[in-house]
């Protein structure tokens, strides 16, 4: 069976289609509401609006521990202005995959963390349409390593990137 045939949307980065397009601004709105600039602050109110309520999230830190978005931005303001006076973060590639309602999103990002450190990594989201909006349900992310690198590969839709044994 053709997977037109069955009305998948799997899309790529410079494919048009109306859910993919407000699926990448959900996106990029969640990276720009997570940069600012010495002195200032996330948007939190931008980056809160964008999740059903109770998203659980999922960070790179191992063992896995489930957290809240609440519980993400209290641990976030405590870095704010502390450890963390600045956070650059850019989408660097994505692939959205769409089904009717439902959707996954595989975003690779750059975040330069006071103005100095790089980091990458890969954030997976799990995403709902309700009501005509797109929201994200849930959201993992890990960072890249020497055994796990960023690469176009990712956002390319070409297959496996890499495994854990």
């Amino acid at each position: 069976m053709d997977i037109s045939q069955i009305g998948a949307v799997i899309l790529v980065n410079g494919d048009v289609n109306p859910d993919i397009e407000a699926i990448r601004a959900l996106v990029e709105r969640q990276f720009k509401s997570m940069s600012w600039m010495q002195g200032g602050m996330p948007d939190w109110a931008a980056f809160t609006v964008d999740f059903v309520p109770q998203a659980p999230l999922y960070a790179s830190a191992r063992p896995v521990q489930s957290q809240s978005v609440q519980q993400f931005v209290e641990r976030m303001n405590g870095l704010v202005g502390t450890s963390l006076q600045s956070l650059d973060e850019r989408v660097l590639g994505s692939v959205m995959h769409v089904f009717g309602n439902v959707a996954v999103a595989v975003v690779a990002c750059e975040s330069i963390e006071n103005c100095a450190e790089v980091d990458r990594t890969v954030e997976m989201m799990l995403l709902v349409k309700n009501e005509g909006v797109w929201q994200i349900a849930a959201q993992a992310w890990d960072k890249e390593n020497a055994s796990h690198r960023v690469t176009a590969r990712i956002w390319q839709g070409t297959g496996q990137t890499g495994t854990n044994t």
